[in-house]
């Protein structure tokens, strides 16, 4: 496939936290096939700029500043075809877990211990190789 022909994934990354967005894109940057497209803090926005943007993959945390993680998944997954939700959260709950898969996330990753999984998962729907 030729560079021209390369598509490439476009993401979109949603956390309260700003050290951790930056933290994300930085890392995703990382990938030849992957765009950041977007970000957010809250719900609101969030819901808003992927409505706009419409990405292949959202990247989603639980807390937000305002509303949450879940209710953002909710919305999104009604559109069709919706992006490919991965949650990346600090809440390390069954029960979290369990209301996410359940609401249509397609992964979901805890912060502290799983982080560095989400750029394995985001590099294997852009279809680069491994570094």
């Amino acid at each position: 496939m030729s560079a021209k022909e390369a598509k490439i994934l476009r993401v979109f990354v949603v956390d309260d936290s700003d050290v951790l967005r930056e933290s994300l894109i930085r890392m995703l940057s990382e990938l030849e096939r992957v765009e950041v497209v977007g970000e957010a803090a809250g719900r609101d926005q969030a819901l808003a700029e992927i409505a706009r943007l419409k990405p292949e993959v959202v990247i989603l945390d639980i807390q937000l500043q305002q509303g949450n993680g879940i209710e953002v998944l909710a919305e999104i997954k009604k559109t069709a075809p919706g992006p490919t939700v991965i949650m990346l959260t600090n809440y390390p709950y069954i029960q979290f877990r369990e209301k996410c898969l359940k609401a249509g996330a397609d992964y979901f990753f805890y912060k502290a211990t799983e982080f560095t999984k989400v750029k394995e998962v985001v590099r294997q729907l852009a279809g680069d190789s491994p570094a």
